[in-house]
């Protein structure tokens, strides 16, 4: 009984890796003769795009197919159906499958192409392509990861099926070949994953660069990048500045004006080699090299009692929020209006406030111990007093919404973020400019605020059921839209390529895909 349960066992996974293979030659079928076949039609017939990019992106797909048909899957078919005679599997794998896995290393570069955004040069085609009900509906990125995931689904139906043998059954050598020869593609198939998800990284930020700096090479390894403060040596002020950080080399950029997206220009490169850090005082570390040095300031997005009590140590006052990136008050959440609602800024940390909210005076260090205008929560932190009674019920019976997520700390962990127009049809009002993001942490989850530096969302749309496509006819150039049941939201984008990668991940999430950026497209 125990021999006929380990046999059983066997057979079962050998069925089940008939099965999966039989579901895995159809995804090929699709991706060979659906997608490749249609994509290169469309590009010798109307030459939207180039054939080379086309066959780049499905190299060795037909080659895949063709063998898992007509070889492997005919193969253990045939053995499925003889297993009371030749109970054996590792045979047909070693043979057949062991000598065609070096052709995966093409299909690992398509799939890497695909998640970087490259399809956008088939527009609008591979949008229509991917909704007709054959291809499930799903985009052509997910169909790309069927080939490199079917390598480890190998491996680990293996390692189950060897797990079960007995070690003098007569297919436990041939298995373990097998499982070994297997075991090293998918090692190569990994290390190919992560060298092209490094070299996709660093060609976002060579776009980000507008192409000016030399930075995409296999030795070079993008280790962060982010905003910065710079300080001035002449009067003490801060500059908003990009730092990207190679293993190699620091880059120091300063913002490019551009009507679309946007762009850096490097102003200084300071090499790692014989370069020091050191920390001056909280938040703010001098970076010396041999070519410059430069005094920077980490940006502040933290809770206000820490901003405040870092803030009093400085010699220089706070680097104000524009007034332009806010439409609500930053402590009540009141939207501002020009008569009865005006905007203030708070001395201590910068923040944009109503009058109500900045009704208090406190003396700061960095002014010579002036007295200045304060918010509420400054005023609490600097004199060490609780704010008057009024005031704090106002705070604290206000009921925390669902909205109250800041747009600043939004965007910096967001799958998409950017600034659009949109409408809503039928609802008696034009075209309105607002940010836009989808949060890393809730990526099935479309936020709207008025400006980037709104504390709290104007409104959240659930995207699961959505459909996205394009209008039948518009106003605006590069629109879209979101439809649900009676209900549709049109959008305007500034560029093309920002339409094309907004359709994409909506209609991704709209399907219930959560995306895998960890990177966030970060245009106003």
């Amino acid at each position: 009984l125990q021999q006929l349960s380990v046999s059983q066992r066997v057979f079962n996974i050998a069925n089940e890796l008939l099965h999966t293979e039989i579901a895995y030659v159809s995804k090929l079928h699709l991706l060979d003769q659906v997608f490749c076949a249609q994509l290169m039609e469309e590009s010798r017939s109307r030459a939207s795009f180039p054939p080379d990019v086309v066959q780049g992106i499905f190299s060795n797909i037909c080659s895949i197919y063709c063998f898992h048909q007509q070889f492997l899957l005919p193969a253990l078919q045939k053995r499925m159906e003889e297993w009371h005679v030749n109970p054996c599997l590792g045979d047909i794998l070693m043979v057949k499958l062991a000598v065609f896995l070096k052709m995966y290393s093409g299909c690992v570069m398509g799939a890497s192409v695909c998640s970087t955004g490259v399809l956008s040069v088939f527009g609008v085609f591979c949008c229509v392509l991917q909704t007709e009900e054959r291809c499930g509906s799903l985009s052509l990125q997910h169909h790309m990861l069927e080939p490199v995931q079917r390598i480890a689904r190998y491996e680990l139906l293996l390692k189950d099926y060897l797990h079960r043998l007995p070690p003098h059954a007569p297919d436990y050598r041939d298995t373990q070949k097998s499982l070994e020869l297997i075991a090293t593609a998918a090692e190569h198939s990994n290390a190919a994953i992560k060298k092209m998800e490094r070299m996709r990284k660093l060609l976002m930020v060579y776009e980000l660069l507008g192409g000016e700096e030399d930075i995409v090479s296999p030795s070079n390894e993008l280790v962060k990048e982010g905003h910065i403060l710079k300080l001035s040596n002449k009067n003490g002020t801060s500059q908003d500045r990009y730092l990207i950080l190679f293993n190699d080399r620091l880059l120091y950029c300063v913002p490019k004006l551009r009507l679309i997206g946007q762009k850096f220009g490097v102003r200084a490169r300071i090499y790692v080699e014989g370069m020091e850090v050191s920390v001056a005082v909280p938040r703010t570390f001098l970076v010396s090299g041999k070519q410059r040095s430069l005094e920077l300031q980490a940006r502040y997005d933290r809770p206000m009692d820490r901003q405040v009590d870092r803030q009093v140590d400085r010699k220089a006052g706070p680097t104000p929020i524009r007034e332009k990136e806010v439409t609500l008050c930053m402590t009540c959440q009141e939207p501002f209006n020009s008569i009865t609602k005006r905007r203030h800024h708070c001395r201590a940390c910068g923040h944009v406030v109503c009058g109500k909210c900045s009704e208090f005076r406190a003396r700061l260090s960095y002014d010579n111990n002036r007295t200045n205008r304060v918010c509420v929560d400054c005023y609490a932190t600097l004199l060490g007093v609780p704010p008057p009674p009024a005031t704090l019920t106002n705070l604290t019976q206000r009921r925390r919404s669902i909205l109250e997520k800041q747009a600043s700390l939004a965007a910096e962990n967001s799958v998409m973020c950017s600034c659009l127009y949109y409408q809503e049809r039928g609802g008696g009002r034009g075209w309105q400019k607002a940010w836009f993001i989808i949060p890393e942490k809730e990526p099935l989850v479309l936020y709207i605020y008025g400006a980037p530096q709104d504390v709290k969302a104007q409104r959240s749309v659930p995207l699961i059921g959505w459909q996205v496509s394009l209008p039948e006819s518009c106003d605006r150039r590069h629109a879209f839209k979101m439809t649900q049941s009676h209900m549709t939201l049109l959008f305007s984008a500034e560029a093309e390529e920002l339409q094309t990668r907004w359709m994409d991940v909506l209609s991704r999430a709209a399907k219930g895909e959560e995306s895998s950026w960890s990177t966030s497209l970060d245009l106003f």
